[in-house]
């Protein structure tokens, strides 16, 4: 098992340990090179940003293709990019355009009482327009006391089909549920809490990168994580290495690479293996022909 949670985002681990699940991983990419490294085998689940959907002929159509071999697609609201979601009318427009299974509703970062007004607001309004979507609801909160409110309104909230928790971010331990994605999954596993008529997701990689997902594994009802750290590391020449260790390096956001080094082509790959290795993943890329 992965060190305990409180121990250091560059540590390696028994990679062997507590891993009996299995996390599909939908890797995120720049808008170029989705057919080097995005394309499934098999098409499984793909996290898609709306507002790409919407304004890019090229991404919709990539999608599109993803949808008709097989994949879930999951329809993102775009505030991770933006910072702000866009509205329920453009996501119920992009989630068509694609064939979306699910629509991630709107959220607001760290803040749980936004976040459950922003999620009732446009479920009420996606309903309003189509009942075609699954609907998965983000916990977000600034403390543990947020947190039990957020997933307590949400898990009890009939038009929430999925549940998703945002990677945990910050540089020093925490054990506060908010704060620490591990602890928070522990929690639901240990108290009985997580609704086995629902589907649970993970958004994104934290400070542990992908020795996160060696334990995350263990929660065998997660069902896919979505992740772009390892194109961007592999861009800038760094490696994700199977075990460890990992460290989390600042990188560009996904939209603003527009060009990378073919030479560094099989080093991304090597880190979506890494990642798929940890999560027990076996989805492989769909080479271009």
């Amino acid at each position: 098992m992965a060190n305990d949670l409180g121990s250091s985002t560059n540590a390696s681990v028994n990679s062997t340990a507590g891993t009996t699940g299995s996390i599909n991983v939908s890797v995120i990419a720049p808008a170029a090179y989705l057919r080097d490294f995005v394309a499934q085998a098999p098409a499984t689940v793909h996290h898609v940003a709306a507002q790409r959907v919407l304004h890019d002929l090229a991404y919709r159509e990539f999608f599109l293709q993803e949808a008709t071999l097989g994949a879930t697609i999951i329809l993102d609201n775009g505030v991770f990019d933006l910072g702000t979601s866009l509205g329920p009318d453009d996501l119920v427009r992009a989630a068509r355009a694609v064939h979306a299974e699910e629509i991630i509703l709107p959220d607001v970062m760290g803040d749980g009482p936004a976040t459950m007004r922003a999620s009732d607001a446009a479920a009420a309004r996606i309903l309003d327009l189509s009942d075609e979507f699954r609907l998965c609801a983000v916990v977000h909160a600034a403390d543990d006391t947020q947190w039990h409110r957020c997933y307590d309104h949400l898990v009890s909230s009939d038009y929430v089909g999925a549940i998703a928790f945002p990677a945990s971010r910050r540089k020093q331990p925490s054990q506060e549920l908010s704060k620490n994605r591990l602890a928070m999954t522990r929690h639901l596993d240990d108290h009985g809490l997580v609704d086995p008529g629902r589907i649970y997701r993970l958004l994104g990689l934290g400070q542990r990168g992908h020795l996160e997902l060696f334990e995350q594994r263990g929660h065998t009802w997660i069902s896919s994580v979505d992740c772009a750290a390892p194109v961007l590391m592999g861009a800038m020449g760094v490696a994700m290495l199977p075990d460890g260790p990992y460290e989390k390096i600042a990188t560009p956001r996904v939209e603003t690479v527009e060009w990378i080094d073919p030479a560094r082509f099989a080093l991304i790959r090597d880190n979506i293996k890494a990642v798929r290795y940890a999560a027990g993943c076996p989805i492989k890329i769909r080479m271009p022909r």
